[in-house]
């Protein structure tokens, strides 16, 4: 069986080698280790492999807590001390700054780190059922696979959620149309009064029978959990019990509570989103009389504290419902927000400037990035401070490349937040200034 030394960890968590001139990435290897693998395949100019045997281990190697990892492709690096794994995320971050802009960063913020167990706030769990593999399967997928992996416990998710998931699989095993039921999402919030809320949110493909629903709303009463049920669309949720069910999650460093549907987007983990909104405010420093701009803004995670802060802010979302509830909770608030729907992956020079000049800018789009925003900003007389936070590296390398080269901003500083510990997720956040 080949052996190998490993030199450095990919963007997924796999431990690379080169042998004679070629790539190897290993699954479970870390960096400074010498591993014996079993090629998984081979390509001409790569391979991929899984660690079979460790012959010399890593210092920063740990036992993994999940009984599922190395089956389970929710987490990738259970394995790798979590500090080591947010140094891993910032030079994943600092590498495509490099090698897709050409750009260094002139400071590298710490990164911000929170609560590494028990931190998902939300989680879309699959559900199948395979008689030929006992019954009703639920959990995440498989590593490289689309089978779901059957999941006894989940570290990464509430201690209270993990503990239900073998009674949550007998609850599926009972109900009429267990294999009409795709998935179950997971969200955690809180009521107008304070209290936390476990909602879990069944898509079902063909209506629930009297029985069903009688099974259902057992399950919720004995575990203390509010269940919905989603015949369609994210929109069509609704709780099992009637009304609105309406949610909130809290950033109590800016005195803002923002109201959602378990259907929008929020972060997963909220500890780390506290830390990362209060990192976003440093750099961008509102202030009063300042117009500020609050782009990709869904629920108004950073509207509201820049609102907070006394500027006057302006935020921009593609979806008109978000735009809606972003506007009901600058108004909860007691907080001077406005808000517009636009698609801004179609932004044109004449689009951004119809928005007004900004003093400063906070982006914050998705995987996709925000090319068509910087693009549009006007060479030396756009903002002159640009908050950017990111959940893909490559996105954020590529616009800031537009945003130094040929905008005129320097690229004063970056870091990234561990928002998804033990996964290969990179979430980070720059900050670019005119000179």
């Amino acid at each position: 069986m080949p052996t190998a030394v490993i030199e450095s960890l990919d963007f997924e968590s796999r431990g690379i080698a080169r042998i004679d001139g070629k790539a190897v990435f290993v699954e479970g290897a870390l960096p400074g280790e010498t591993v014996e693998y079993e090629v998984l395949r081979a390509r001409p100019t790569y391979e991929q492999a899984r660690a079979v045997r460790i012959l010399c281990e890593s210092g920063q190697r740990v036992v993994p807590r999940c009984p599922h990892f190395g089956v389970c492709g929710g987490c990738s690096s259970q394995h790798l001390d979590w500090q080591a794994q947010a140094a891993v995320k910032q030079r994943v971050m600092e590498d495509a700054f490099w090698h897709i802009a050409k750009l260094r960063p002139e400071i590298i913020y710490p990164a911000i780190t929170g609560q590494t167990w028990e931190y998902r706030q939300r989680a879309r769990l699959g559900v199948r059922k395979v008689p030929s593999r006992g019954g009703v399967l639920i959990g995440f997928h498989e590593k490289r696979s689309s089978y779901i992996a059957d999941l006894s416990i989940c570290p990464v998710l509430p201690p209270h959620v993990s503990a239900m998931l073998p009674r949550l699989r007998g609850l599926v095993e009972g109900l009429s149309i267990a294999d009409r039921i795709p998935q179950i999402e997971l969200v955690m919030g809180e009521r107008g009064s304070g209290e936390s809320v476990t909602v879990l949110v069944f898509r079902h493909l063909l209506p629930f029978s009297a029985t069903d629903v009688a099974q259902l709303r057992a399950f919720g009463e004995a575990q203390g959990v509010e269940v919905w049920q989603q015949p369609g669309q994210p929109d069509t949720a609704r709780p099992l019990a009637g009304g609105e069910g309406e949610l909130f999650y809290s950033l109590p460093e800016f005195d803002v509570r923002l109201a959602f549907r378990p259907g929008d987007f929020t972060q997963v983990n909220i500890y780390t989103n506290r830390l990362l909104v209060r990192r976003a405010m440093q750099l961008l420093d509102p202030r009063p009389g300042e117009r500020i701009g609050d782009l990709f803004c869904g629920l108004g995670n950073f509207t509201l504290p820049i609102a907070r802060q006394g500027a006057r802010v302006v935020g921009v979302e593609g979806s008109a419902a978000m735009v809606t509830r972003a506007t009901a909770n600058a108004c909860a608030n007691g907080l001077d927000a406005v808000f517009y729907a636009a698609d801004l992956f179609e932004t044109t020079g004449d689009s951004f400037a119809a928005l007004g000049s900004f003093d400063k800018l906070l982006l914050d789009p998705p995987r996709e990035g925000a090319i068509a925003v910087v693009k549009a900003i006007e060479s030396g007389h756009g903002p002159r401070r640009i908050v950017y936070v990111s959940c893909n590296p490559a996105t954020l390398a590529r616009d800031a490349a537009v945003l130094v080269r040929e905008k005129g901003y320097v690229l004063r500083g970056a870091g990234i937040a561990n928002m998804f510990p033990h996964t290969s997720h990179v979430e980070s956040v720059a900050l670019f200034e005119w000179p």
